[in-house]
This record gives structure tokens, C-alpha cells and sequence, in this order.
């Protein structure tokens, strides 16, 4: 069935906001369909079991034909060979779209699989959530397709989750961290609709704020990329906890809904071409999140930190430092009056430590956080922990968070509020930190760290033309499976056609290999050409620096026993002759990984024998920019090396991200067919790069 793709994105819009919604199940459901009286939707809200005549208190019709409209949302708890019918009826009523939340289908294999392509075939252009997934909460319009518990507080506002557990989905959705969520959605299997299609729709609803995901595969890589991109263009943060990185993680997400896990560099890879935030943990997710629906975005990470403790000072210190977030001192003239206003054993610096002879004075509070923050800071930031000893302790941990909000106001900094411990920051207060448009953060190393990732991927996209687009992943198609190595000359030819370049040489036979050497001239280095050996230097086969006619005879006498063992008896049909490349800064690697999710990936880094001792490498999905190559390389420990290190000359760095554009080139013209290019090494000197090694295999 040919499906209209304009139209599921439709119904997706029509299933987030539904004008009506309907229940398909039995007493299991009869709770949840009282609740849904209890969110405030203003809709009609409709149930369907032909065996009841109510239940939950509302009237049951018999099926969905007997339904006064095509409802626009539906949630659908009956067994999953029933879950099809429903979905085949609703698709052909014209509904909107419909949760299926029983399980028992590709997650399980066997019968599951099939069972998951007839709800395909079945649903049409129906956008289907899950199957085996909780459902849906909108916390906008009160609306409630879940199986269990409440929906919690409406919001105007707020930050999206899409995940792909219904558990975590679930507990997320009951936090106590003051986080405003605008939706969450359990997406279960994705059997239809995956992360790129919630993302598209989200992009657009003007309530959202920011999104978060949890995901365990992505499907579709050029889709979701396409969908993060306008995300990103609309000022809509992507915030992703990415599962199943280890071997035995991978596992249990292709148990858990069916999900390829896939390469973690790759999402690496992809989450920093597309400006994602990516998170390792849960807290961090919910933290990251709530900076970003609460405060926005920070116009700069010049960071001012209060606390009354010393230790906060130093744990705060340390942070920062690891995190890249800088701590600026004071003018001369703040700092004076800072020592002005604290007593003389204080110290004055930042993170400043005021001490407890302002504690619970409001007014002189304001007054030392307003001498700060007139400063060159962009946001300032109390560490404070609400101890439970009584109420004139509460009362002065309240004067210490009116007065970092005052003067913050005052200045038109960012207002963050910490505790070191989650549960240490009670509701009440964090209310009114929101209501004061700052963060109320809870735990300050997720405070400390969403802080740093908000602000990278404000300032890595303003300088971006997001109107050009250009972050999309293109669809690769799939190459031949036969591998086809071509000879190191044959490679060579083809990347020198694309620019980049390589050293003289001659191809002959062992016995003319002195002769070419000293036509060349000297110093040259001597490889097996014929047969082909992918990794020479394993095999004995590559002599370097080579000064005459006679070291060249040398080495061809001690490597051929060598080869011819590596071979089984193999004989030297040909030898390259190269001329040896001099005055080199630096070795690095350029290569290209083909995956069957990502597509092609540019992988720049240090060469020669250090590429598995060392793993200095940086990864870029293509296409890829001029500048983000630079910035790859830019990022590399070797990087070093090539500014000039021990009186080294420098290498000219343009015609060094020159050459790897023209790698990157050689690949994306040889999109459909090439499975693997390593260049290794790429000598680097002052003046330029020069490939003095290629392995290229096509699939044919």
C-alpha cells in the first residue's frame, strides 16, 4: 500500500491534540477511563467494548463503526491479534491515531514478526504508537492514554519526551524535579512511527520547548537527521540518553523492542553533526531539560557561583574545571567592594564563599550578589541544600534564593539555584524559581553539567546558517557484497584524480626495482605491488628510506622470504618503487567506514603505528564541511604536532582540511559502491599532505 506520508503527519498532529478520544478495552481499562474525567480534557472521550454497557462510568459502544465521528485518538488495550482488527477498523473510519499497547510482537520474534507487518498493512495511514509501548500524556489539553496512574499538573508549556521504555517513560513521567512537561510519549516498538516522526511534529507545536529522548536504535538515520535539523532551525533543543552501547546493552535492546543498537561512535557522530545534547544518565536528562524549558537558553557560560561553604566552593571549582566552564574573578573594583561588605577572614573569589555572616540577611545578600553580578557574567548561580531543622533555617535559606533572583533581575543574568543533593531543594521553592524565569536544579554535577552542554549547543549554533540546511544524513544504498581490493596503485590513481596527493613511483619487477629506484632518486621505498596484501607492513613487505642501489637490492632480498611466508609459498610478481616523502610534521589516517545505518564516515586521526595504540581519532558522518573538518582536527591530541612541537615547523592547515575534503569527495562519488578506504599514513609537512599508503575496496 502506497502511504501518504503529508497525511500520517497529519494524524500524528491530529493524535497529539485530538478534538476526541476513544478507549478500546475492558475492566482492566474501567480505572483509567474514570481518570480521564479527572484531567480537565475538554473533549469527548468515548469507549468501545461490545460486551459492557459501561464501564468507568461512561457508555460503551460496540464497535468502532458505531462511534459518532472517527475519533482522533485511541487508545487500544485488547490482546494483539484483536489489536490489529481494531487498528484495520479505525483506518478504515478515517481516525486520527491509536496507541497499541499490547505486546508480543517483533520484540519476541518468531510469530511476533509477522504479527507486526499485518499491523502495518493494517493501519494505513493511521499513526500508530507503539506497539508495546504505555501510550501518551499531554499535559496541555489533560489528556491521559495511559494504562496507569495520573496525569500530574498541566502546564502552558514545557519540554517533550519520546521514549522508547514504557518503564522509564512511566517513572520519568513522576519525577520530583519540577521538570514541565508539554507531552510523553512511550514509542514501544516503532512499528510505524519512530523518533523522526514525533520529532517532526513536535518541531512545529509552538508549547514545546525543548525535546528528550530516550532511545535504544534509530531506524531511519537520514529521517531522523532531516527531523532534528528542523528541530534545531526552530530553537528546539534535542536532549538524547542513548542505550545499549556495550555489547550486552545492544542485546537487550534487540530483545527489548526489536532495536539495532548500532556503532556508539556513529551517534556520537551524528548527535554532534545535528547539535544533540547527549546525556548518560536519567538525572542528567531531566536536568538538562528543565535548564532549558525554565531558563532558556544562556546568552554565555561566564559563570558567577555563591555558596556558603567552602567545600561547595571547592567541589564547584573542580567541576568547572573538568567541564570547561569558566569562573572569571572580580574587577578591582568589585573585589574591593565584595571585602567591604564580608568580614576579613573571608575570601573573596569566585566561586565566593559569603559566608554566615550574611546568611539569612536578605538585604545584605542582594547587595553582595548584585556587586557580582553587574560584572561580566552571564548567569549566576546559588548552591544551597534546605536542611529540615526547623523553620528560621528554611526562612534563611529562602532570603538566599529571593536575593540571587533580585540580583539577577537586576542585571538581566540567568538565575540557577542548586542543591548538592536532589531532594534538598523542596517544591514550593522551585515554583517560585520558575516563576522568576530561572532553573531550580537538583544535584550539582547535573546542574554543573547541563549547564555546560546547554551552553555548547547555543554557541555552536549561532554560528551556524541553519536556513542552508545541510545536516541531513543522505540515504546510502546498500553496495555489492562481493569485496573487490584494489591495488594500492590502482587506489592511489583514483584519489590523485580527486585531488589529492600521492608520491612518484614505478611498478616493475624485482629485478628492475634498482634501476627505477635510482631514476626516481633517492631515498625510496620499496613495496610488494603483485600479489595484493592488505596490511603490508604485517606482512614484511614495505622497507622504507632506502639511500642506493644496493639497500635496495638488501631489502628485496631479506623481504621476499618473509613475504613468500605470509603468502604460502606465494612469489613477488611486482614491487612498487615510491619516492620517499621527507620533512614530515606529522602521520595521520584518513579513512571511510560504510554502516548499514550511517552511512559513509570521514574518521581523521593519528597515523601510521599509532592508530590502535593510540586512538586519537575524530568521526564525521557525510557530507561533511571544510569547517567541521577543521574542527575534527583541530580536536585531535596529535593536533599538537602540527602547530609545530620542538621546533617542527608548523603545517599549513588549509591545504592539510584541502586534502581531506578531496577523501571526503573521492567517497561521496563512490557512495553506492564503496565499502572500506583507509588512507594510512598521510604524511603532513609544512607544505602540504601527501598519501603514501591506500587501501580502497568497492563492492561489486
Amino acid at each position: 500500500m502506497q502511504v501518504d506520508l503529508s497525511k500520517r503527519q497529519r494524524n500524528i498532529r491530529r493524535l497529539l491534540r485530538p478534538r476526541h478520544v476513544c478507549i478500546v478495552g475492558g475492566q482492566a481499562m474501567a480505572d483509567a477511563i474514570r481518570r480521564a474525567d479527572d484531567t480537565g480534557f475538554s473533549g469527548e472521550i468515548w469507549v468501545v467494548n461490545p460486551k459492557y454497557p459501561e464501564l468507568g462510568g461512561r457508555k460503551c459502544y460496540a464497535s468502532i463503526a458505531d462511534l459518532p465521528e472517527a475519533p482522533d485518538a485511541t487508545f487500544i488495550a485488547v490482546p494483539r491479534e484483536a489489536t490489529i482488527d481494531i487498528v484495520r477498523q479505525l483506518s478504515a473510519r478515517g481516525a486520527g491515531g491509536a496507541i497499541c499497547y499490547a505486546a508480543g510482537y517483533n520484540e519476541v520474534g518468531g510469530e511476533g514478526v509477522a504479527l507486526q507487518a499485518e499491523l502495518i498493512a493494517a493501519a494505513g495511514d493511521l499513526a500508530i504508537v507503539g506497539p508495546n509501548c504505555y501510550g501518551l500524556l499531554n499535559f496541555i489539553d489533560g489528556i491521559c492514554l495511559w494504562p496507569t496512574g495520573a496525569l500530574g499538573e498541566r502546564v502552558e508549556s514545557g519540554c517533550a519526551l519520546v521514549m522508547q521504555s514504557g518503564n522509564i517513560a512511566l517513572n520519568l513521567s513522576r519525577n520530583d524535579r519540577s521538570v514541565p512537561f508539554a507531552y510523553v510519549i512511550s514509542s514501544g516498538n516503532q512499528a510505524i512511527l519512530g523518533a523522526a516522526d514525533y520529532i517532526e511534529a513536535l518541531a512545529d507545536d509552538p508549547n514545546v520547548t525543548a525535546i528528550g529522548l530516550y532511545l535504544e536504535g534509530i531506524k531511519d538515520v537520514p529521517g531522523f537527521s532531516r527531523a532534528a535539523a528542523k528541530a534545531l532551525a526552530k530553537g528546539k533543543p534535542l536532549v538524547a540518553l542513548k542505550a545499549g552501547n556495550s555489547e550486552l546493552g545492544a542485546q537487550f535492546a534487540m530483545s527489548h523492542t526489536g532495536s539495532l543498537a548500532g556503532s556508539d561512535k556513529m551517534y556520537d557522530a551524528l548527535f554532534d553533526r545535528l547539535g544533540i545534547i547527549r546525556v548518560h544518565s536519567v538525572p542528567q536528562l531531566l536536568e538538562t531539560l528543565k535548564l532549558v524549558s525554565t531558563a532558556g537558553l544562556p546568552k554565555g557560560n561566564r559563570l558567577a557561583v555563591f555558596t556558603c561553604s567552602g567545600g561547595e566552593c571547592l567541589l564547584t571549582a573542580d567541576l568547572c574545571d573538568a567541564l570547561g566552564i569558566p569562573l572569571p574573578g572580580f574587577s578591582a573594583e568589585q573585589a574591593a567592594d565584595l571585602r567591604s561588605q564580608l568580614p576579613n577572614f573571608a575570601t573573596v573569589s569566585n566561586p565566593l564563599d559569603y559566608n554566615t555572616s550574611l546568611w539569612g540577611h536578605e538585604d545584605l545578600l542582594v547587595r553582595c550578589f548584585s556587586t557580582v553580578m553587574r560584572g561580566d557574567f552571564d548567569a549566576g548561580m546559588l548552591v544551597i541544600d534546605y536542611a529540615t531543622d526547623g523553620p528560621e533555617t528554611e526562612a534563611a535559606c529562602d532570603a538566599g534564593v529571593r536575593a540571587l533572583l533580585k540580583a539577577c533581575a537586576l542585571h538581566g543574568k540567568m538565575p540557577i539555584v542548586t542543591s548538592t543533593l536532589s531532594e534538598l531543594l523542596p517544591a514550593r521553592i522551585r515554583a517560585q524559581i520558575i516563576a522568576a524565569k530561572g532553573a531550580p536544579m537538583q544535584g550539582l554535577e547535573e546542574a554543573l553539567t547541563a549547564f555546560a552542554a546547554v551552553h555548547r549547543f547555543a554557541e555552536r549554533n549561532r554560528g551556524r546558517d541553519l536556513a542552508k540546511g545541510g545536516l541531513g544524513i543522505p540515504a546510502t544504498p546498500e553496495a555489492g557484497k562481493t569485496r573487490h581490493m584494489l591495488s594500492e596503485v590502482d587506489g592511489k590513481k583514483l584519489l590523485a584524480q580527486a585531488g589529492v596527493s600521492v608520491p612518484n613511483s614505478r611498478v616493475v619487477t624485482p629485478g628492475e626495482a634498482a634501476k627505477a629506484a635510482a631514476e626516481l632518486g633517492f631515498p625510496v621505498v620499496l613495496k610488494v605491488a603483485e600479489p595484493l596484501i592488505a596490511h603490508k607492513t604485517e606482512a614484511g613487505a614495505v622497507a622504507v628510506n632506502l639511500r642506493s642501489a644496493a639497500e635496495v637490492e638488501t631489502a628485496l632480498a631479506r623481504m621476499t622470504p618473509s613475504v613468500e611466508a605470509y603468502l604460502k609459498g606465494g612469489k613477488i610478481a611486482k614491487v612498487l618503487v615510491e619516492k620517499m616523502v621527507g620533512d614530515v610534521v606529522a602521520e595521520l589516517i584518513v579513512g571511510i567506514q560504510r554502516d548499514p545505518q550511517f552511512g559513509l564516515a570521514l574518521v581523521v586521526g593519528a597515523g601510521g603505528i599509532l592508530v590502535e595504540l593510540v586512538e586519537d581519532a575524530a568521526m564525521l558522518l557525510l557530507p561533511t564541511s571544510a569547517e567541521e573538518v577543521e574542527a575534527a582536527i583541530r580536536r585531535l591530541k596529535i593536533f599538537k604536532l602540527l602547530q609545530g612541537y620542538r621546533g617542527k615547523k608548523a603545517v599549513d592547515l588549509p591545504a592539510l582540511v584541502k586534502t581531506v575534503m578531496a577523501i571526503a569527495a573521492f567517497a561521496e562519488a563512490h557512495r553506492a559502491d564503496l565499502l572500506e578506504l583507509d588512507v594510512n599514513p598521510l604524511m603532513v609537512r609544512a607544505d602540504g599532505a601527501v598519501a603514501v599508503d591506500a587501501l580502497v575496496v568497492l563492492g561489486a
